[in-house]
């Protein structure tokens, strides 16, 4: 804020908080923040209903117990229902200060769309959070132009198109081709490991140059389009699915530009090695495919919750792993015993008979010989199957309530409310 006094005091349905400007530049709520770049009175109003100048006090004539939640979600980070409040207006509030359904605990979530699905209005798309970033920023008093608000609705569509495929039905016929090529790609990956691919390559080259370059050209625009309509680009680079699909294409164009500019030489053919390694990484892009798949969403959702468990699994068979392949080792080894078992003549090489022992696979590739050896391998299977069915048990009930999160936000409307709706 470029004037005023440095204490802001925010005047809400006649409760007031103060602040101080540097809280009020990174104030999670969107609409408070701005408040910090207005240079003039004339900016302030566009925020706030009202604006004392002697005070530095700001007047918003908005429900007052509803802030009062939305202040606790600042402070906490959990935002739920004030009691004996309307979802609507409570939902209506929340928009007025630029925060979304997704802020909502996962029971107020269901609360709402129950209450929406019992109503009988009609929803429009529009795009909150673009709006706020992007349109209000450049709001007059006389509001926006016709030219910016066409071009925001039609990015938050084309938006929606590609990032919630089952919002509209373009957006499945795009999920659908996206699929198809996937498919295509991976079957294409997998014929070109046969024997007899080669052979077949040479004689249909540019038939299969085609049918890459096509999988190629798809999965560029794609990622592309994603890109220029993200909001983030930064945050878009970082995101682990982007950067699959970046590192399965990008061998490909390397090797068509140095093949263009220095021809078939030797050092090609070397670097060709390596962005054929570099190819395989199209593998991932099955992975893709949890953009459209709930199943493989939930998978993803429940590995990211359970890094905990994963991790206490993973300590509990390496120390379970540690201790029986040094015994192993001694039984079948390490004594001057005859026989001496030479599959068990390091504790690594135990180690391998362990894990397959304790996760009940059992190749047949190692196995002990000794009385001794042989009672270990009971006892370390039948520590095995404890050991890993101790973490299980929260992994399993974290999966099935992502499982039931995963289809309650699937069957929510795909459009949602605005502000205009509302209010």
């Amino acid at each position: 804020m470029k004037f005023g006094k440095n204490i802001c005091i925010l005047n809400v349905g006649g409760t007031k908080y103060a602040f101080t400007r540097e809280i009020i530049k990174d104030f999670p709520l969107r609409r408070v923040s701005r408040l910090h770049n207005c240079a003039s009175e004339k900016e302030v109003l566009e925020v706030c209903d009202d604006y004392d100048h002697e005070r530095n006090e700001f007047f918003f004539d908005r429900h007052s117990e509803a802030f009062v939640f939305i202040m606790l979600y600042v402070r906490s980070g959990r935002l739920r229902f004030a009691p004996k409040m309307c979802e609507l207006s409570f939902y209506n509030e929340m928009i007025y200060w630029g925060l979304e359904s997704t802020h909502l605990e996962f029971c107020c979530q269901r609360r709402l769309d129950d209450r929406m699905s019992d109503t009988h209005t009609y929803f429009f798309e529009e795009d909150v959070k673009a709006d706020e970033e992007s349109g209000d920023q450049c709001m007059t008093v006389t509001g926006p132009t016709v030219n910016s608000e066409w071009n925001i609705r039609w990015i938050a569509k084309l938006r929606r198109i590609f990032e919630e495929p089952t919002s509209s039905i373009a957006g499945q016929i795009l999920a659908a081709l996206s699929v198809i090529f996937v498919i295509l790609s991976m079957v294409i990956l997998c014929a070109s490991t046969l024997p007899d691919w080669e052979t077949a390559k040479n004689r249909n080259t540019e038939e299969h140059r085609t049918i890459e370059a096509v999988c190629i050209g798809w999965f560029t625009a794609e990622c592309g389009m994603r890109f220029l309509l993200s909001r983030n680009k930064y945050d878009f680079v970082r995101q682990p699915l982007n950067l699959l699909d970046i590192l399965a294409i990008s061998p490909y164009y390397i090797l068509l530009v140095t093949t263009a500019l220095l021809g078939e030489s030797l050092e090609i053919q070397r670097a060709g090695t390596m962005l054929c390694m570099l190819r395989m990484t199209r593998v991932f892009w099955l992975v893709k495919l949890a953009r459209h798949f709930h199943g493989l969403q939930t998978l993803g959702l429940t590995l990211r919750r359970c890094r905990s468990e994963l991790v206490m699994l993973l300590v509990f068979m390496c120390v379970a792993m540690a201790i029986f392949s040094a015994l192993a080792q001694l039984l079948e080894h390490g004594l001057d015993l005859e026989p001496r078992n030479h599959d068990y003549d390091s504790i690594p090489a135990a180690s391998w008979w362990v894990i397959i022992s304790m996760t009940t696979v059992g190749y047949g590739d190692m196995y002990p010989i000794t009385v001794p050896g042989r009672m270990l391998g009971g006892v370390c299977v039948v520590c095995g199957i404890v050991l890993l069915s101790l973490p299980i048990s929260f992994i399993y009930h974290s999966f099935l309530q992502c499982y039931h999160q995963q289809r309650f936000r699937s069957s929510r409307p795909s459009k949602s409310l605005s502000a205009e709706v509302l209010n």
